[in-house]
């Protein structure tokens, strides 16, 4: 049982780091047995090695982002061994196997040549390879961190122009952030090395001075002997602490000046760009020999290293020359396959070229060669950007996605027309003035201010407007007139195109991409259980009827719930499509109601609806009554519905009851196409309700 919780706790790397970082700070306090120094001192020399092969295997810094901390743990792991031996050799006069092997086996047991060796060590760790790995950090940190402001646009160029997607951006933007922080840290970390290496330094001769003393003074040996002892622990001390500092520092140096962009290691970068040209063998083979043939120079040596360039040369010529005999080979090939691809290529283009001509585009817009400046946005044109918006607007206001709408030049339209296609058939045109304004009023100017102007007809809503000049807009705008640009015009006849045809626009992808939508937000388990008796044609039906109507379908989880229960009873989508409407009766109330905050209606005479209701047909889809009732209906639903409107100033809501709502509908929607019909259950509770009038035969 004990076992498998510290199994668990060696398995957590946060605990066992935690635990090690502990340690080295208690090993500078609480004295440690000489068998387990051995033991330290051996991870450490273990360690070292580790983090040089990491570095040397190492392809790119950031793929070693801890190194900066792994360096400064290594450095308190190392200088709290010193506190650690140091101790023991000035108490006990001896310090473990391992500090007493190094300085006797690795320097004779001369202390005179151990300190020799141990001071070159030092040297070439702290003026060599710390020096140099310092230099390298910081210039490396100061030209990464200047880069970073060009690296950033550089990023944001790619991006803007469609090179990189959102995501590949994100991902170069953390990897910029990455390689200033690592570069930045490495500069601070590499002051740990070069502190290591004078602490090292320091105290080699604080052992020294202080072993002679105790030596001395305190055990009464005399100086020759204290020497010997004390100085050959301090120097083998020293050795077993230098030579993992001196791996350490090459590591540090290795890491820093790594400046390869390519996907491979050190060892194959080397090779290939030392070794891989036959003419510096051939030069180096050549005068290797003719210095081992001088007189008094040592023949085997040279003349050994002399035949084995000469052979690396003579190998790497010849698969220069088969490499070059290949490349001929592929470049034959390659000619004859792209004479092969040309005449393909020709073949596949003239089909793609007719079956393209099939396409159809679900909206699309032309415009007149004068329209083009509005598509253009360095000569101010924003008619792009108003589309964009569009699009963003309709899945606001009527829940759907609208696909691309293309706009493309035609040069067969006047120079001042557009018109809109739905379905590539024309469905609507205009007239705008690209360098003019359109000056709307919907009463009498101010002041009755005459303005000049080409008199025009506005393309959205019919209202009469006049095109005016740039410095008239002021005056106009003064004057009551609202004033809108070319692209405003056009973006707004679009957008009303859009509203009419809904309808026509959703398709069945549409639906099944918003409920796939609707799968990732909610639960698809859950979306797939509601359409057990619906299907997506028979949501596409539903959605149709309401956009017909003018009713959003941005509520799908409602529109498919209400669908689910009543498809149990009837699967026809009128039938469904009514109760839809009864259950997106806020929304629907929300659309129609006034600037007073209350929903305006007209109402139907009981007798009128129940002419109607006897006229419709036994499955309820159409409605057949006397065409003289029908006229009635249409005049005097015109009276009451111009008394409403010049009363409050707001176009009103047919309301009827819920059975002859639809065949009312069918009966008024082409003369009163924006006129609402609703039903007495399709109101809200909190929907405060004005009778505006009564539409009776």
């Amino acid at each position: 049982m004990e076992f498998g919780k510290l199994s668990k706790i060696l398995k957590n790397n946060d605990i066992v780091l935690a635990i090690g970082l502990v340690i080295i700070v208690v090993m500078m306090v609480i004295p440690i047995p000489a068998p387990f120094l051995d033991l330290l001192l051996t991870i450490n020399i273990s360690l070292a090695v580790v983090i040089l092969l990491v570095c040397l295997y190492t392809q790119e810094p950031l793929d070693y982002s801890s190194f900066p901390t792994v360096l400064l743990i290594a450095t308190l792991f190392r200088l709290g061994l010193n506190v650690s031996s140091t101790r023991l050799i000035l108490l006990y006069g001896q310090a473990g196997n391992v500090i007493s092997s190094f300085g006797q086996f690795v320097v004779g047991g001369n202390y005179v040549v151990g300190a020799v060796i141990f001071c070159i060590l030092v040297l070439i760790n702290f003026m060599v390879i710390t020096g140099g790995a310092t230099r390298v950090a910081e210039v490396s940190a100061r030209f990464t961190l200047d880069k970073m402001p060009g690296k950033q646009l550089s990023i944001d160029a790619d991006l803007n122009s469609g090179l990189i997607d959102e995501e590949e951006a994100k991902e170069r933007r953390r990897k910029l952030e990455r390689e200033t922080d690592f570069y930045g840290t490495m500069d601070g970390a590499s002051k740990f090395v070069k502190g290591d290496a004078t602490a090292g330094i320091v105290i080699t001769l604080i052992n020294i001075v202080g072993g002679l003393i105790i030596g001395v003074i305190q055990l009464h040996m005399d100086l020759t002997q204290a020497l010997g002892t004390y100085t050959i622990l301090t120097v083998g001390d020293g050795l077993v602490s230098q030579i993992p500092a001196l791996l350490i520092s090459t590591a540090t140096g290795l890491i820093v000046s790594r400046a390869t962009g390519k996907d491979e290691s050190l060892s194959v970068d080397i090779k290939n760009e030392m070794f891989n040209d036959p003419r510096v063998l051939g030069v180096v083979s050549g005068l290797l020999g003719c210095m081992g043939i001088v007189p008094g120079m040592p023949t085997i040596p040279f003349l050994t290293i002399a035949v084995i360039a000469g052979v690396m040369a003579f190998q790497k010529s010849k698969e220069k020359a088969q490499n070059e005999v290949n490349a001929q080979a592929e470049a034959i090939e390659q000619e004859h396959q792209e004479q092969l691809g040309k005449k393909e290529k020709r073949n596949k283009a003239t089909r793609e070229s007719v079956m393209e001509l099939l396409n159809v585009d679900t909206i699309e817009i032309e415009v007149g060669y004068r329209l083009v400046q509005l598509l253009n946005v360095e000569m101010g044109g924003d008619l792009l950007e108003r589309i964009a918006q569009i699009r963003r607007q309709t899945a606001l206001d009527l829940g759907i996605i609208l696909p691309s709408i293309r706009v493309r030049d035609n040069l067969q339209l006047s120079p001042n027309s557009y018109q809109i296609k739905l379905k590539g058939v024309p469905l609507e045109s205009g007239d705008v003035y690209p360098e003019r304004f359109l000056a709307m009023s919907a009463g009498d100017p101010v002041g009755n201010i005459s303005i000049n102007g080409i008199h025009a007809i506005e393309p959205a809503f019919g209202l009469p407007a006049l095109w005016i000049e740039a410095k008239d807009k002021d005056v106009a705008e003064m004057s009551g007139y609202t004033v809108v640009s070319a692209s405003a015009v056009i973006s707004t006849h679009i957008t009303e195109v859009i509203k009419k045809c809904a309808s026509e626009i959703l398709s069945r992808f549409d639906v099944q991409q918003l409920v796939d939508n609707l799968k990732k937000e909610v639960s698809e388990d859950y979306v797939n259980d509601i359409m057990k008796d619906i299907s997506i044609g028979d949501i596409q039906l539903v959605m149709q009827n309401l956009l017909k109507e003018g009713v959003a379908v941005r509520d799908l989880k409602t529109i498919l719930e209400t669908m689910s229960v009543q498809a149990k009873i009837n699967k026809d989508p009128v039938y469904l499509t009514e109760y839809v409407r009864q259950a997106l009766s806020r929304n629907i109330c929300k659309q129609n109601l006034a600037d007073t905050g209350e929903l305006c209606v007209i109402t139907i005479a009981p007798e009128l609806e129940n002419t109607i209701a006897k006229g419709a047909s036994p499955d309820g889809k159409s409605v057949t009554i006397d065409p003289g009732i029908t006229r009635q209906l249409i005049e005097k639903m015109n009276i009451e519905l111009e008394k409403a409107i010049n009363s409050t100033g707001n176009q009103p809501v047919i309301l009827c009851s819920s059975l002859i709502r639809r065949l009312l509908r069918m009966l008024l929607e082409r003369a009163y196409p924006q006129i609402a019909v609703m039903a007495y259950n399709e109101i809200s509770p909190n929907v405060k309700v004005r009778t505006l009038g009564m539409v009776k035969l």
